[in-house]
């Protein structure tokens, strides 16, 4: 079975951020956020995103 597809109100619900922020993101590649183009739809896999979100967790000893 394949991962459910979020669409770009979804992820940006998810990351607390706007859709506007994360067309900025994209077009800018500010971060490597992994996205899937569907022809003109931007998708984004659940597990893509906790690895991003995982990446970017910071420990107290790193700051």
């Amino acid at each position: 079975m394949t991962e459910k597809l979020l669409n770009t109100s979804e992820a940006s619900q998810y990351l607390g951020v706007t859709r506007d922020t994360l067309a900025v993101w994209r077009t800018t590649r500010r971060y490597e956020l992994p996205y899937i183009k569907v022809g003109r739809l931007v998708k984004y896999r659940l597990s893509d995103l906790d690895k991003w979100l995982n990446q970017r967790t910071k420990e107290k000893s790193d700051e």
